[in-house]
């Protein structure tokens, strides 16, 4: 199966989690008028278990490039997982509904170099997939005890292309 990225948005990427962004005008003026907060972005979740928490950690991943080959899908049943680039590059985000327990039909999108990603709990997603080298993000997610991941090969990988 192939797939077209296509670019990120709000309302295209909404079923799968949050994109976030500085477009539009900001919510708040704050630091004495010298900078906009655009509040509240991500729908952050890091579940019910005692003892679950969320945690701040810094990925370094190798960059790919297009076309690209996604042969895995994982997610995060216990917590949300938001993705921010420390540089100004483009990724790639693939991202499945769930269908009876299993991905379903994957869909790709390209980020601008200017947006970062929440993905929401328990949504099905591919690898961290820089397409730029040094391949550095903020992660916030879960930390805690409990499995917090499930892994799916996929039967016939899907090559995404640009």
């Amino acid at each position: 199966m192939q797939i077209k990225a296509e670019p990120l948005s709000a309302a295209a990427f909404a079923p799968f989690g949050d994109v976030l962004d500085a477009t539009g005008a900001p919510d708040k003026i704050i630091n004495q008028g010298l900078c906009g907060r655009f509040h509240n972005r991500a729908r952050l979740d890091f579940g019910t278990e005692t003892g679950g928490r969320a945690g701040i950690s810094i990925f370094k991943a190798e960059a790919r490039a297009l076309p690209y080959l996604c042969d895995l899908l994982e997610r995060h049943p216990e917590g949300s997982q938001a993705f921010i680039p420390m540089t100004a590059d483009p990724f790639l985000v693939i991202v499945a509904p769930d269908a009876d327990g299993r991905p379903g039909a994957p869909r790709a999108f390209l980020t601008n170099g200017a947006q970062a990603i929440n993905l929401h709990r328990g949504t099905w997603h591919g690898v961290l997939t820089p397409l730029s080298e040094p391949g550095l993000f903020a992660v916030i997610d879960r930390i805690g005890a409990s499995a917090n991941l499930e892994e799916y090969p996929l039967p016939a990988p899907v090559t995404v292309i640009g």
